[in-house]
């Protein structure tokens, strides 16, 4: 079967896109990875006739398949969609594009955050540039255009347009070191406002700054889920230690269901330590759904990435940083 689909000439692929009378086969799927070429140019000149929903729904599917196989790559597609005339296309392009790491597309992004007509495409490109902001802090980008894209941000996360736009922009700047970040983020706290909260906890999660710990247990009790939600999340990302016996806790007495779960039982595998690795496997056991027990699988492969690249760690700490065990007796009483 799979020789077979490997012969399938993509003009047979994209007369199948093409006709609206019956679903696109999800095995074609595949066909628009790392598009590029004669094929790549077939593919524009076909998709300006496409129709608008039939668009719309082969950029979901990718942005599925991108989610679950890490083999695929649909940047050459997504920028021949970036400036569509529907906006729902031109939002998912820039959603497809969030690995892509090109500067080039730096100028489109912007352009889409300051500029487009439709929220949510203006939303998108303010989520498509936080890759941007990480890469500047990891030095993989020039300073100097780092900074442009920093700045950017800032302009509409202090500016007027629509909540949801000036929150992804939040969102993005969470990779930032700025000091002006922090003051925001601290602002959205403040608020009082649900998705404002949601989105300073998610810039939180990026930050890797621990002066936010007393913050993210707090919301991990609040009534809102989303809020709830990104603050499980916070603590996994920043691999909170003082969020493991409450996250373990929530996981045993089963006071958390659905993407709120899953949350919980990801981030126990980025803190690891004590319990949890009996906790997930516990869970593997009572879990009576096919798509949770392949996720808690997944996390417990990661717990066991992270236990073991810690032990490698400490094993070429030099004899004078390994921690030293104080001898109990020194401390009694005499």
């Amino acid at each position: 079967m799979a020789e077979k689909e490997k012969a399938v000439p993509f003009t047979q692929v994209l007369a199948a896109l093409k006709d609206d009378s019956t679903p696109f086969p999800p095995k074609y799927l595949q066909k628009f990875s790392d598009l590029e070429g004669r094929d790549l140019n077939s593919f524009e000149l076909t998709w300006a006739s496409t129709s608008p929903r039939r668009k719309a729904n082969l950029l979901q599917d990718l942005e599925d398949l991108a989610d679950s196989e890490t083999l695929v790559c649909f940047d050459n597609v997504a920028r021949v969609c970036l400036t569509d005339p529907n906006p729902e296309v031109r939002a998912l392009s820039a959603r497809l594009l969030w690995e892509a790491e090109d500067p080039d597309l730096i100028p489109f992004f912007t352009k889409m955050m300051e500029k487009d007509d439709d929220a949510s495409v203006r939303a998108a490109g303010a989520s498509a540039l936080g890759r941007f902001v990480l890469l500047g802090d990891l030095e993989d980008l020039p300073p100097d255009a780092a900074k442009e894209v920093e700045d950017s941000l800032l302009l509409v996360c202090t500016g007027s347009d629509l909540p949801r736009v000036r929150q992804k922009a939040l969102e993005s700047l969470g990779y930032s070191n700025r000091s002006e970040v922090n003051t925001l983020i601290q602002k959205a706290l403040d608020s009082g406002d649900q998705h404002w909260i949601a989105s300073a906890l998610f810039a939180i999660s990026r930050s890797l700054d621990d002066r936010w710990e007393k913050t993210v247990l707090q919301m991990m009790k609040h009534p809102d889920d989303e809020i709830r939600f990104e603050a499980i999340r916070a603590a996994g990302e920043l691999e909170l230690k003082s969020a493991r016996e409450p996250l373990l806790d929530t996981l045993e007495n089963s006071s958390e269901d659905g993407d709120n779960k899953l949350a919980v039982i990801w981030s126990l595998s980025q803190i690891g330590g004590d319990d949890v690795q009996e906790a997930l496997e516990e869970a593997l056991k009572q879990s009576e759904d096919d798509e949770e027990e392949e996720y808690i699988e997944e996390a417990l492969n990661n717990l066991n990435f992270i236990d073991d690249f810690q032990l490698a760690e400490f094993k070429e700490l030099p004899i004078d940083d390994l921690p030293i065990e104080e001898d109990p007796r020194e401390n009694s009483s005499k």
